[in-house]
């Protein structure tokens, strides 16, 4: 389910670039500045992780669609070790599939053009180290967002709309300084198909360095006892396949 739905992701992610970024782009035609094309993409994908967190798959898997969230519930002792390696393979395989598709299947000089590049994310102007920081603070952001809203009965419902939401953010404001990756399987996926590892290394660090770290602040700060399930939406008539103290 993980690998369907990051690849899902990743054909999104292709397509939405092409019609914004392309010169031929549909959408390229009526943006002329690069903030409104961002804002562009980012509303589409924060859309469609919506879509994919509240869809029947996703309300069943918990909506896994980062090695890095994957890992930092694990580390949290709410997904078990086979679980957690099985998670995390299916996807980096879904988001190399997702890639490789758009890239056999749309024409010859669409997923190549430099302004579309396979949708690889790669350091801004301002270089390695500002691309380190912002992703792991772009990390730390979302994963401190899902632990606050998810492991509240109340308003556990809301967290695939923020987690949109602030998707959709930070495509728009933070996709200059790192290519807006967040996701070690979202880059490795366009890395290999495209054959350009610039600076691969820090998509797997600072992601994860990121949201480990919002987890250990989260539970010296609420406690252990009050990470309740690693869902993303278990408001839902799913089985919860994880290691939970939800209520029932």
């Amino acid at each position: 389910m993980e690998a369907a739905g990051l690849g899902l992701f990743m054909i999104s992610a292709c397509l939405c670039v092409l019609l914004v970024e392309h010169p031929d782009g549909f959408l390229r035609r009526t943006a002329d500045d690069a903030l409104t094309r961002r804002a562009l993409v980012g509303i589409a994908m924060g859309l469609t992780a919506i879509a994919l967190i509240y869809s029947p798959m996703g309300k069943r898997s918990g909506a896994h669609l980062n090695p890095a969230v994957t890992l930092t519930f694990w580390r949290l002792g709410k997904v078990a070790g086979w679980d957690a390696v099985f998670y995390i393979a299916a996807q980096f395989a879904g988001g190399v599939v997702g890639v490789a598709l758009c890239a056999a299947l749309l024409p010859t000089g669409l997923m190549d053009h430099p302004s579309v590049n396979f949708v690889v994310t790669t350091p801004g102007s301002a270089g390695v180290a500002i691309a380190l920081l912002a992703e792991a603070l772009i990390a730390f952001g979302m994963m401190s967002t899902v632990l606050m809203v998810s492991n509240r009965p109340a308003i556990n419902r809301y967290t695939g709309l923020l987690a949109g939401a602030l998707l959709a953010f930070y495509i728009t404001v933070e996709a200059p300084f790192s290519g807006m990756s967040m996701n070690p399987a979202r880059t490795l996926g366009s890395a290999l198909v495209a054959g350009h590892y610039d600076a691969l290394w820090l998509y797997f660090v600072a992601p994860l360095a990121g949201m480990l770290t919002a987890a250990e602040v989260y539970a010296r700060c609420r406690g252990h006892s009050a990470i309740l399930c690693c869902k993303l939406h278990h408001n839902n008539d799913q089985p919860c396949l994880f290691v939970c103290r939800y209520p029932h």
